[in-house]
């Protein structure tokens, strides 16, 4: 009998093992977002110098120091999702956006400050300031 306990145990152990492993997704970093008004140039990445370099979806950033990375970020691309915020701002999805800048306050007030149309397709509220997932895409 204590066999048959310890066996059934085993299984459930490894079923629960199974299943993690293969149904669960790997969770981004976590940080907040905030939008940026125009004019969005100039920028400090020298690829994004005129409007027609600029994202044609118009969704793109300006990075924050934790991800700036002295400009290496410049070009990089992420998923965002919105995870909360106040007034349950958050629209479901996520979008990928573009580093095309450097937050221009000092200190800046979010990871990411999200274009305009980028902050609309998140989040419901304008000017807000939510907490997002973003991974590197």
């Amino acid at each position: 009998m204590a066999c048959s306990v310890i066996e059934r145990s085993m299984e459930a152990m490894l079923l629960l093992l199974f299943f993690l492993n293969h149904f669960t997704e790997v969770a981004g970093d976590v940080g907040t977002a905030a939008s940026y008004d125009p004019p969005y140039l100039p920028t400090k990445c020298p690829d994004y110098s005129s409007l027609d370099q600029l994202p044609e979806t118009g969704l793109f950033v300006a990075a924050g120091s934790g991800v700036w990375d002295n400009g290496a970020a410049c070009g990089r691309k992420y998923q965002v999702r919105c995870l909360s915020g106040l007034r349950r701002p958050c629209k479901d999805g996520s979008i990928i956006v573009e580093v095309v800048d450097y937050c221009r306050s000092s200190p800046c007030p979010a990871t990411f400050l999200l274009s305009n149309k980028a902050f609309g397709a998140v989040s419901r509220i304008p000017n807000a300031k939510i907490n997002i997932e973003f991974t590197e895409v």
